[in-house]
């Protein structure tokens, strides 16, 4: 997926309130549902979205969906940021930050046969800073956009 596709999917508040939540761990969408305070076709339609984008999977348990988030898109979005050198701004607040799992599932291919992370934890820490700070970025010139409406001739 390209990163502008990503950046659409995140500019929209309810689909990062939801990415948000889920990196605590995987949460069916009625946990969802009770933390963000909407309606479920709400949740449902977001998360449709966000499965579309690559940002989250799901698994059925039962009669249940699980969602959980898949961070790729995210980094791929923190690496074309850090291409650009930016200044590092410490006063992000800590909640915008996404750090990365530990060393496993994704990850997995950052960590040498032996069992040790190729990254250190420190560079993890800037590396979830960056990319919390890109979506929020993000977020802002989305916000800044003009809304393009089509016109009925």
């Amino acid at each position: 997926m390209a990163i502008e596709d990503v950046f659409a999917v995140v500019a929209e508040g309810t689909r990062r309130e939801i990415l948000g939540s889920l990196r605590a761990g995987d949460k069916a969408v009625g946990e969802l549902v009770g933390e963000l305070e909407v309606s479920q076709p709400t949740v449902s339609k977001h998360l449709k979205v966000l499965r579309e984008a690559g940002l989250v999977s799901m698994r059925a348990q039962g009669q249940r969906r699980y969602y959980s988030l898949n961070p790729a898109p995210l980094r791929e979005i923190g690496l074309w940021l850090g291409s650009f050198d930016l200044p590092d701004q410490s006063s992000v607040a800590p909640e915008l930050a996404v750090v990365p799992p530990r060393p496993s599932g994704v990850l997995a291919a950052a960590v040498d046969p032996a069992g040790d992370p190729a990254i250190d934890p420190a560079g993890q820490q800037a590396f979830g800073r960056t990319v919390g700070r890109a979506g929020q970025r993000a977020a802002d010139l989305f916000a800044q956009l003009p809304k393009l409406r089509r016109r009925r001739d």
